[in-house]
């Protein structure tokens, strides 16, 4: 299998180094020149990572090709290449719909989409794949696991959810930032912080058959700090800001 990625921005980078360390053997990568620094540091890292003279060398030399590119090029880029009948593109482009792809590419062209995490560096990626292509299944499942999607609507969903992570990662800043405020050492703020985010992660995977919210209470005591902490953040609003930030994100995925 010859694996080429138009775009080589965090998330082609992240997926090229899980190829790399799990057991899929591919006979090469092409990669695009859109990101210079990036290209050049793969190429140089494995023997089998070759950067193309152009995108349209990219698509040439590849059997199945990603699509990385940010969402305000996308059109333009796809607009300037020509694929091969029956190659499998994969778009890894969460704004952009395969209705809107296949118009783009043709009719004669395999059309995957795909919401890979950074997490695939490490082989731990949960990825939604829809339609629920076999190749780009156990593709995915080397790099973590695949979710298999079977409709547009759950796909979007999940690509709503993958937009999480800035918040997450907002969160903890937030906090550590008012800790430190407050006189904490701000190397103590951020460990204490993450590990703290880090082991609730750990129990709500581990108690996968439990429901959140019987979690959530499990951990606030009634009448303590943390019932009332998220009392007060429910009652500013908190929670109806999160779920129409994740509307406004849901309209942009959808385009409704």
């Amino acid at each position: 299998m010859r694996l080429g990625f138009v775009g080589a921005g965090t998330i082609a980078r992240a997926i090229v180094e899980g190829v790399m360390s799990s057991s899929l053997r591919p006979e090469s990568i092409v990669i695009s020149r859109r990101n210079e620094d990036i290209a050049q540091q793969l190429a140089a890292k494995y023997e089998q990572v070759h950067i193309g003279s152009t995108n349209q060398a990219v698509v040439d030399d590849s059997d199945m090709v990603f699509i990385a590119v940010r969402p305000q090029v996308v059109e333009q880029v796809l607009h300037e290449l020509t694929f091969r009948q029956g190659q499998h593109v994969v778009s890894l482009v969460a704004t952009l719909s395969a209705e809107k792809l296949r118009g783009w590419l043709g009719e004669g062209v395999c059309i995957t989409q795909a919401v890979p995490l950074p997490f695939v560096e490490n082989r731990q990626s949960v990825t939604a794949v829809f339609p629920p292509n076999a190749e780009v299944m156990s593709f995915f499942d080397a790099l973590g696991t695949a979710v298999a999607v079977h409709s547009k609507a759950e796909f979007d969903l999940m690509g709503v959810a993958s937009a999480l992570m800035g918040l997450y990662f907002g969160l903890m800043e937030g906090v550590t930032d008012w800790l430190s405020d407050k006189g904490l050492p701000p190397e103590i703020s951020r460990h204490y912080v993450v590990s703290l985010f880090a082991s609730l992660s750990e129990t709500a995977t581990k108690s996968s058959d439990r429901p959140l919210s019987a979690l959530r209470r499990e951990y606030s005591t009634l009448g303590g700090i943390n019932e009332q902490l998220f009392r007060d953040f429910s009652e500013m609003g908190g929670l109806v800001a999160l779920k129409a930030a994740l509307e406004k994100i849901h309209q942009r995925i959808s385009g409704d």
